[in-house]
């Protein structure tokens, strides 16, 4: 009968250690977030850090609105606690899928693929 629950604790002790080695330690199963230095972005993408920096004037009426963190790719936080901007791509007729978010404590991520997404921003 013993012999009946070993496979079952061996299984769980497998899942505990994949979760040990893969980093996945959190209550969500995240992972630590990607990191990118700010002299690795895209000129586009330092020239709207700056504009940030300045407090604009920003080229896009919607430059500054709350980012609502729907997808819950970022640190879980108050409705209004982050703010996107627009990071222009060349040879787009829109707004194009790049943007910077900004956090409260100045924290700043950056994404190139409309939030599918993020990096923090390295400064």
């Amino acid at each position: 009968m013993v012999l009946r629950f070993v496979p079952r604790v061996l299984a769980g002790l497998l899942v505990c250690l994949l979760v040990l080695l893969t980093g996945c330690s959190s209550p969500t199963g995240s992972r630590a977030m990607a990191t990118v230095r700010e002299s690795q972005l895209p000129a586009e993408a330092r020239q709207t850090l700056a504009l940030i920096d300045h407090g604009g004037p920003f080229p896009y009426a919607r430059d500054g609105i709350v980012f609502g963190n729907f997808e819950g790719l970022l640190p879980k936080r108050q409705r209004g606690y982050y703010h996107e901007y627009t990071v222009p791509t060349p040879g787009s007729s829109d707004r194009g899928a790049r943007r910077i978010v900004t956090g409260r404590a100045d924290e700043i991520y950056y994404t190139d693929d409309h939030y599918n997404s993020f990096r923090a921003v390295l400064r």
